[in-house]
């Protein structure tokens, strides 16, 4: 099968009276059906002052519902021998299930009775519960994890503060404390609608009869007022941005960020295969500089983030004992501007466009991550089947376009920070 063929979906796309966009993409070869709801609602949504809304409720919309105990949606999946779980972003958050084809509508009922009656399950004692959960996780996997809170404090300082970027997706400790019943309530009311979601099917199923379970389990669930975009013009510094921030590490690691560009935009695939050519793997330019030939670093990494709203291109780089970060940087910097200087080979260039295809193939082997990709493609490009125009970006893109792309983002002012190890 050629890889025309095996990107070109077979889908149906329609809306429900009450808004709710619904996506079926049948694949009888398979003997599971996947589910894959999207709110269009993130961290993004939030405010200063109240945030970790969107993430307290990927927490909350397993706590049980109207019709469903708590804990039942992990039940009720597991025991049928299938698999679900949620994630938040900064613009979306979504929940999914892979069953065995035969329990689909097990699926969906657990998903349409969380969007229409989840408020008469949501009391005190599981808010309160779920806020000394999610106190808990921000505890052990940022304040309390070596490096923990270095994107925090890279996103914090990257954006203004009111910019919906700045604020982590857990939000602040302190706005994660006085979470209130009503605010709670008030969010998923304006949020958790239908016509402010997204519901792919994949896999093993019949076309009619799933139209049926969804006119079922949704089409009684009522819209709710159109949410209005966000908008924000994008960000750029004058001149460098520079943290030091002392952390209970061993050793010192630097963080360099400068704002670029969203999701899908013209440079986005670009920034990303420059990402690939610089440190993917250890025959990469600054991985084979700095971890192997100078051996002055222990790490390095790097990556192009791309939101809705705004992106950012990072590097990170963890020196090696008695090395400056100031000599990482030096040398990340020599790196790049050799690029620009000098360019980069037709090899490295396939090189790259063949990492990033074959993890995206890859990728493309459970329905799960299929069903999630038609999702995203419908969030940001508005057309679930875009998946032969995402790998042709990457395709396309030459090497002039590459050292433009360094020139033009990865020489202008940017943010610095620095993780050191905590002076006695």
């Amino acid at each position: 099968m050629t890889t025309k063929n095996l990107l070109k979906i077979d889908y149906e796309k329609y809306s429900l009276s009450n808004g709710l966009q619904v996506i079926l993409y049948p694949d009888l070869s398979i003997p599971v059906a996947a589910v894959n709801l999207w709110y269009r609602v993130g961290s993004a949504n939030e405010t200063n002052g109240k945030t970790g809304f969107a993430h307290l409720f990927e927490h909350m919309m397993f706590q049980g519902s109207q019709n469903v105990p708590k804990e039942g949606h992990f039940k009720f999946i597991q025991e049928a021998g299938g698999s679900l779980n949620g994630s938040t972003s900064f613009d979306r958050t979504n929940y999914y299930e892979t069953v065995p084809a035969n329990y689909l509508e097990l699926a969906l009922w657990l998903e349409s009775d969380r969007m229409g009656f989840m408020l008469p399950g949501l009391n005190q004692e599981k808010l309160d519960n779920q806020k000394d959960v999610v106190m808990n996780e921000r505890r052990q996997r940022y304040e309390n994890q070596p490096y923990g809170l270095a994107w925090e404090k890279l996103f914090s300082n990257l954006f203004s503060n009111d910019h919906p970027y700045s604020w982590p997706t857990i939000g602040w400790m302190d706005d994660i404390a006085k979470f209130e019943l009503d605010d709670v309530k008030k969010f998923f009311e304006k949020y958790y609608s239908p016509n402010n979601a997204s519901l792919v099917i994949g896999g093993n199923f019949d076309r009619s009869n799933a139209k049926e379970l969804v006119e079922k389990y949704f089409s009684d669930i009522k819209g709710t007022a159109p949410i209005p975009e966000i908008k924000t013009p994008l960000q750029s510094f004058s001149e460098l941005q520079k943290i030091i921030y002392e952390d209970n590490v061993q050793l010192p690691r630097i963080y360099l960020a400068w704002h670029t560009v969203q999701a899908f935009h013209e440079h986005d695939a670009v920034l990303d295969l420059l990402s690939d050519i610089l440190t993917s793997s250890k025959n990469s330019r600054l991985y084979k500089s700095l971890v192997f030939e100078q051996q002055i670093a222990q790490d390095i990494s790097s990556f192009q983030y791309s939101g809705k709203l705004d992106g950012s291109f990072i590097i990170a780089s963890t020196a090696k004992p008695g090395i400056t970060l100031e000599k990482i940087k030096d040398e990340i910097t020599k790196g790049i501007n050799e690029l620009i200087s000098k360019g980069i080979s037709e090899n490295e260039l396939i090189k790259a466009k063949n990492n990033i295809k074959s993890s995206y193939i890859f990728s493309l082997q459970k329905i799960d991550l299929i069903t999630d990709h038609i999702n995203h493609y419908n969030f940001y490009l508005n057309e679930p089947d875009s998946f032969l125009f995402d790998l042709s970006r990457y395709e396309q893109v030459t090497r002039g376009q590459i050292i433009d792309a360094a020139q033009n983002f990865l020489t202008k002012p940017n943010l610095e920070l620095n993780i050191i190890p905590k002076t006695m």
